[in-house]
């Protein structure tokens, strides 16, 4: 068997983990050799540069049909908290954002499982975001949306995306997945898509060109080797599509949740996150970009991040709703300036980019 030495520097050197000593490192090896191992092969995939995009979050309902016991955001029909935004609503969200942030590259939408609408009501402000926004990313609707549009419509994954491509959509969040694990699911989330179905949903957007993000949400119920098993099938499916955009790893923020009352759940350790993080790049081995979402991480976590094997801050963000709810304690809105000294200051040469990882350096005023 090998020594732990032994399989960092086979890490390091990027080459394929096996299940069983993946595991033996995230159980075993010292947390700065593990770190060491991913900054190696975030070195060798994208060298000194640490990404960023200008982007704004829009969260369009919270009336949901889920209330999953590990969300702290979602209200059921009829509640006083409860709100769907119109069109005119989301039309002065973007005429605002229009004027302040005009180097904007990215709408990101992400909504609860609405009952009070239906799939025309998402086609159009798809067309309202791209009337306003031509040649911007919209990203948008995690692959649980995309189940709940094809229940409510009627229609066949394909076709849903197909409408919403035509609409302007170009690419998918990869929220939702969770556990891509059906024993946890029933736990967490059990009335919403099942593994196989995000797994059928991401495989049928890539097949159409149309790429995601992948993600974890850990830090709940999960065994280690529940979280390691998602992993290696993300890293399946990317090997058979090659469509993953970048991978998140969230943080499960207890606060708020029915999860953490049942469970006695408590927020996860800076130590934990970072280890996740780590872990995940040696494992991913076929993902060019790893995630450090400072709004979940907290932004001093997040840079530190980046010498655990992260290459990525996410964006600017604006008003984000669902994370907040559970606990992130961060501001939502990041600027351009501060998200460039945070890498600086980690030892990185910070690199503007927009969605699909194309560098925008020198393109926009800074």
């Amino acid at each position: 068997m090998d020594t732990i030495e032994a399989l960092l520097q086979k890490a390091a050197a990027g080459k394929r983990l096996s299940f069983e000593e993946a595991l033996r490192l995230y159980d075993e090896a010292p947390l700065l050799s593990l770190g060491q191992a991913a900054r190696s092969v975030k070195m060798k995939k994208s060298g000194k540069k640490v990404f960023y995009n200008i982007n704004r979050h829009i969260n369009l309902s919270n009336t949901c049909t889920a209330l999953c016991p590990l969300c702290a955001f979602s209200v059921e029909k009829g509640a006083k908290a409860g709100y769907l935004l119109s069109r005119a609503q989301v039309e002065e969200f973007l005429a605002k954002t229009k004027k302040e942030a005009p180097n904007l590259t990215e709408i990101h939408i992400v909504s609860s499982l609405c009952p009070d609408v239906d799939f025309s009501y998402y086609l159009d402000i798809v067309r309202c975001v791209r009337e306003f926004f031509p040649n911007i990313a919209i990203q948008a609707f995690t692959p649980v949306e995309i189940v709940h549009f094809a229940k409510i419509s009627h229609l066949p994954y394909q076709e849903v995306l197909q409408k919403l491509k035509e609409a302007g959509l170009t690419a998918l969040p990869g929220g939702g997945a969770e556990i891509l694990d059906d024993e946890v699911r029933a736990i967490i989330c059990p009335d919403k898509a099942s593994s196989q179905q995000w797994i059928e949903v991401v495989k049928t957007a890539h097949a159409m060109k149309i790429p995601t993000n992948a993600s974890i949400l850990y830090g709940h119920i999960e065994t280690k080797e529940q979280r390691l098993k998602h992993l290696f099938t993300l890293r399946k499916i990317q090997d058979e599509t090659h469509g993953f955009c970048s991978f998140l790893s969230f943080p499960f923020l207890p606060q708020n949740t029915p999860l953490a009352k049942k469970y006695s759940i408590t927020p996860l350790s800076a130590w934990e996150n970072l280890r996740l993080i780590a872990i995940s790049r040696l494992i991913l081995d076929n993902f060019e970009h790893i995630k450090a979402f400072w709004i979940m991480l907290g932004t001093d976590i997040a840079q530190v991040a980046l010498h655990f094997g992260a290459d990525d801050l996410d964006g600017t963000v604006g008003e984000e709703k669902i994370m907040h709810a559970a606990g992130a304690s961060g501001n939502s809105l990041m600027s351009r300036q501060k998200l460039r000294q945070m890498i600086k200051l980690s030892g990185f040469e910070p690199t503007e980019r927009d969605s699909f990882y194309q560098s925008l350096e020198g393109k926009n005023s800074h």
